[in-house]
């Protein structure tokens, strides 16, 4: 089996390869995370490195594309991706993530990745760095910080307290764990050969 991943997923996608026992035999080719701040070009990139399709897990959700992923899944039978709209979705589930959104729409979530990560993909990769002014027009609508963690790392819930306070937003917190990812590897995996 093949995987075309998000490099926002490498650690989590490890843990679920070694979890499920498969790591050996699974070729994984990671894109760039900072793709998310300009998802026009996820299908592109994708393009780029899927070469044979057959089998191939996509290791993205939608993710911003407007369908365009899908239509190239399409294109290429035998290729399938992660379900659900956002890698959110994907750890939290879509009944977890339906209910955190409609509670409170304005809602800016973390994963372990992106909290640690937050300064160079959310405050420079947004610009906030240079033009901190704009803080006010991205996050204007927005009234909490909801960190759904994969893991128990304290140093990803202080990463992701410390951004809600950048931000000046109420911090939460869910343990969603990796289980939903793991389903839908072990799914793509008893596949790729069916």
């Amino acid at each position: 089996m093949k995987i075309v991943a998000c490099a926002a997923l490498a650690g989590e996608l490890r843990a679920v390869l070694g979890q499920l026992g498969i790591a050996d035999e699974v070729a994984v080719t990671y894109l760039p995370a900072n793709l998310h701040n300009r998802p026009e070009r996820i299908v592109p990139a994708l393009d780029g490195v899927a070469g044979d399709t057959d089998g191939l897990l996509v290791g993205y959700a939608d993710c911003g594309t407007g369908g365009a992923l899908d239509r190239w899944l399409a294109a290429h039978p035998g290729a399938t991706r992660l379900p659900g709209a956002h890698c959110y979705e994907v750890f939290a589930g879509a009944e977890l993530f339906a209910t955190l959104h409609d509670a409170e729409p304005g809602t800016f979530y973390l994963t372990d990745f992106l909290a640690r990560h937050f300064d160079a993909l959310v405050w420079k990769g947004l610009g906030l760095d240079r033009h901190p002014e704009l803080l006010t027009a991205y996050f204007a609508a927005y009234t909490r910080v909801v960190l759904l963690s994969q893991g128990d790392d304290p140093s990803v819930g202080a990463a992701a307290v410390a951004a809600a306070e950048r931000l000046g937003l109420r911090f939460e917190h869910r343990p969603v764990g990796r289980g939903r990812l793991a389903t839908s590897v072990a799914v793509a995996w008893r596949g790729r050969a069916a």
